[in-house]
């Protein structure tokens, strides 16, 4: 009598990753650096865009100058999703702890060098162009950064915690922003415009040296992801029995999107509008304010510093919630509220009061709390542990480079053709509404395993319970589980699995 292969595989205590609390920690500590420091850039630059055009081109008209930087704010952008790509193809190859460690290395040496530039007095037009380039630089480091945290993260977390931890990436990112705004202004204050182009405007740059190197030193002290490890691994055994099947493994940019296309626009799709509303209120407002509602520069700055320090603070409760309801909902009340709330923001900030200016950024930032953080746990799970960091790097980066880095400019083009102020709550409504739309498509991913990755789980205790519960476990999918090689090769032939090689 033949024998039958086993129809069903069953899951083992063995099988499942129980995350190490303390490696987590580690992990998240270590990821939240780089994110933070990005995010100090870009508030730092932002808000010495101003102060930096008489040093770089002095001899320009104002509006020159503040084009010039834009400008040169806006090539970081171009350059990130060449990063995106760059980095995530190498990431899916050796490693996302490695990599992870070079665009920081990276992005905080372009950030120091900045602050080392000499100026056009000095050097002439060839003072700009070098600040081009180190923007260039850091803006191509910058497409690894985010796309990279998030994956990594992602496969630090157990499975049923994964929205609230990778939050504080998230969290990390706006107060960055707010504590690089937060020094521009409180240098502005205590040194004035003529020493601030003079030399005040090196400070926040130079800043970023001493605590790039904080960063780099934990940042080279996490280990590499659990998720990612089981699948070199397997890649291995493959490579060693290809009888056993075909496992997924690195392939060029290009086969990625081929491969994940669908999955990659409806990603585009979700980060560009949470992107918009995003740098709306972190790029535009203070512009706004100043330029539209009659705040100067300091005041512009100041009023949205504490909504962006109260926003992060709320981040991880938005993450803790999509855990429990699930990411869909959570990102349905981003898409919906903002297409609620943006008419009455902007109503608020028309009136030019304090409080009314407050309640007004409060009401945009309210959606963001909802959109970024969750966005940052729903994205990697929908693409397989081989292709995450790639795919996410494409999706991400491209969508930013067109619509975040973007929204500035297209909003500031909506008033200035339409003369209407309430414009900009009129494209925020417009790329929600879409969002809203996709969310639908968007697979749930709260409490269940990552694609091509065993599930994660807090404790041994919980990796029991989930074998137990394996055969009316509605958030377990069987068939994507990538059980090891033994077991198929086993199969394959007819026979009992052997298990694996610690329970033989």
């Amino acid at each position: 009598m033949t024998a039958q292969p086993p129809k069903i595989r069953r899951l083992r205590v063995p099988d499942i990753n129980v995350v190490n609390h303390r490696t987590l920690k580690k992990a998240l500590g270590g990821t939240i650096v780089g994110n933070t420091m990005e995010w100090y850039d870009v508030g730092v630059f932002g808000y010495l865009i101003t102060t930096m055009g008489p040093v770089f081109l002095p001899e320009a008209d104002k509006a020159v100058q503040n084009l010039f930087l834009l400008g040169t704010f806006g090539a970081t952008f171009i350059a990130r999703p060449l990063g995106g790509v760059f980095f995530g193809w190498l990431g899916d190859k050796i490693g996302r702890q490695k990599v992870l460690a070079m665009t920081l290395m990276l992005m905080a040496a372009a950030t120091f060098a900045v602050g080392l530039l000499p100026g056009y007095a000095v050097l002439g037009i060839w003072a700009a162009i070098l600040l081009v380039v180190t923007k260039l630089i850091q803006g191509f480091s910058t497409g690894g950064e985010y796309a990279g945290a998030t994956t990594f993260v992602c496969e630090h977390s157990p499975d049923r915690r994964r929205g609230f931890f990778v939050s504080f990436l998230d969290m990390g990112s706006y107060l960055g922003f707010a504590l690089g705004a937060a020094l521009v202004s409180v240098l502005q204050l205590t040194l004035g415009q003529d020493q601030m182009e003079a030399w005040g405007w090196r400070i926040p740059f130079l800043v970023a040296g001493p605590l790039g190197i904080i960063a780099i030193y934990f940042r080279l002290k996490i280990e590499e992801s659990p998720t990612f490890q089981a699948t070199l691994e397997q890649e291995e055994e493959a490579a060693r029995h290809p009888e056993t099947g075909e496992v997924i493994g690195p392939v060029g940019p290009v086969g990625i999107f081929k491969e994940h296309w669908r999955r990659i626009v409806l990603a585009m799709i979700l980060v560009a509008a949470a992107n918009t509303v995003g740098y709306a209120l972190t790029s535009y407002m203070p512009t706004y304010l100043t330029t539209n509602k009659g705040y100067d520069e300091i005041h512009g700055t100041l009023l949205t510093i504490p909504v962006l320090v109260v926003m992060s603070l709320c981040i991880p409760f938005t993450g803790h919630l999509s855990d429990k309801i699930g990411r869909r909902p959570v990102l349905w009340i981003g898409a919906v509220s903002t297409v609620v709330f943006a008419i009455p923001a902007f109503l608020l900030l028309s009136i030019g009061t304090v409080p009314a200016t407050l309640t007004g950024l409060a009401l945009v930032a309210f959606p963001v709390t909802f959109f970024v953080a969750n966005l940052a746990s729903a994205l990697p799970a929908i693409f397989p542990t081989a292709h995450r960091y790639a795919a996410m790097g494409i999706a991400y980066n491209f969508a930013v480079a067109i619509f975040g880095g973007t929204t500035p400019f297209i909003i500031a083009s909506l008033i200035q053709a339409t003369g209407n102020d309430m414009m900009p709550a009129y494209y925020l409504m417009a790329t929600s509404a879409i969002a809203a739309v996709t969310i639908y498509f968007l697979p749930e991913s709260a409490r269940r395993h990552l694609p091509g990755s065993m599930p994660s789980v807090d404790s041994d205790e919980a990796a029991r319970e989930l074998v137990a519960t394996q055969d009316d476990n509605p958030l377990l999918e069987m068939d994507s589980l990538p059980f090891d090689s033994s077991y198929e090769a086993a199969r394959a032939a007819h026979a009992e699995p052997q298990g694996r090689p610690g329970e033989r």
